[in-house]
């Protein structure tokens, strides 16, 4: 494990090397409304997690609207607000003609595909090479399509941004750039209802948060609520692959970074390029950034899968990473626990 404390901690990045890029939505209210609407909407649980030093509770989000992870929150939450602008009185085919594409490392295509056809519009999700065919099949049977372009994540963002581009589509990325804001801002907006229940849920004010971070939007929703909630009581660690450490060398450098590396077992997180509406955030947000090896995140899942919370290497990297910390007794964390097993 890497550690670097957070410099801008408090005020942030420069605006110059930010883009116009907004602040995280805490607009809670927002998301708590449009939700309200929704059948599938319920809450997740809060669960202690056992085998450590210091007590620790995780958000258990393998249930999440019946999508098996937090993505559920995103995706599908901007296309169900974009459908609701429309006014129309059946709802399941407000959308239809439009065409949502996406490139996807994981979860965030099953919630575009599952916004999409609940809304009446069309799915398109571009999958890297390295994706499981196994999680294509899954997108299909949302009624999604699925293209293959891409040895990497990157790569497939690319061809996707492209199709976008020539077939007059909407481009539904869960990351965020200089002139593409709007949509990955509502979109980590929809995080807020996770944060809002956790903090809620927590049974005492936690010491320590350790919130995974792919391109940053989990983290960045989640360190917004939760400095809104508590201030700076909690130390706010975000957690990343040493392979995949785009916020950690962002914020080392002072400015958003592409990095580079072999593939990590932690693939919803295993993206190279941070989002810069997160960026933003977690430069205020966040305390410190940590990096933690494939063999660190595997390490955990057994004794996860013991107390009955069977995950990922990527849904377990904020759990993985208490180790590495030597956090105390009298320390109390609180982790995401990010998907299922079979995301």
């Amino acid at each position: 494990m890497q550690e670097i404390d957070n410099p801008w901690r408090g005020e942030g990045l420069p605006e110059t090397v930010l883009t116009g890029a907004p602040w995280p939505s805490v607009d809670v209210g927002a998301v708590q409304a449009l939700l309200g609407r929704c059948p599938a909407a319920a809450e997740t649980p809060l669960v202690p997690v056992t085998g450590f030093a210091p007590k620790v509770w995780a958000k258990d989000e393998r249930g999440r609207m019946g999508l098996g992870s937090f993505k559920a929150l995103g995706a599908a939450y901007v296309i169900a607000h974009e459908a609701a602008e429309t006014g129309a009185e059946d709802m399941s085919h407000a959308l239809a003609g439009r065409t949502y594409v996406t490139a996807s490392a994981g979860n965030h295509g099953m919630s575009v595909a599952a916004g999409a056809r609940l809304f009446g519009a069309r799915a398109v999700i571009y999958l890297a090479e390295t994706v499981p065919e196994g999680f294509a099949a899954r997108l299909r049977a949302k009624g999604a399509e699925v293209v293959r372009e891409g040895q990497d994540y990157e790569a497939s963002m690319v061809a996707a941004g492209r199709a976008a581009m020539d077939n007059d589509w909407t481009l539904l990325s869960d990351s965020s750039w200089p002139g593409y804001l709007d949509l990955p801002h509502r979109l980590m907006e929809g995080y807020l209802a996770m944060a809002e229940e956790a903090a809620r849920q927590m049974p005492e004010v936690p010491t320590h948060i350790l919130l995974q971070a792919g391109v940053g939007g989990l983290a960045g929703a989640c360190a917004a609520w939760f400095r809104q909630v508590w201030g700076d009581a909690p130390r706010i660690i975000v957690v990343e692959p040493d392979r995949a450490p785009a916020l950690y060398e962002s914020i080392r450098a002072g400015r958003a970074l592409e990095t580079s590396g072999p593939v990590s077992n932690m693939g919803r997180l295993d993206c190279k390029v941070p989002s810069l509406i997160a960026l933003k955030g977690l430069a205020r947000d966040a305390d410190a950034f940590v990096t933690i090896t494939d063999d660190e995140a595997e390490a955990v899942l057994e004794g996860l899968a013991a107390q009955g919370l069977a995950t990922t290497p990527s849904g377990a990297a904020g759990v993985a990473a208490i180790a590495g910390l030597a956090l105390g007794a009298g320390a109390r964390v609180l982790c995401i626990l990010s998907e299922g097993p079979e995301a």
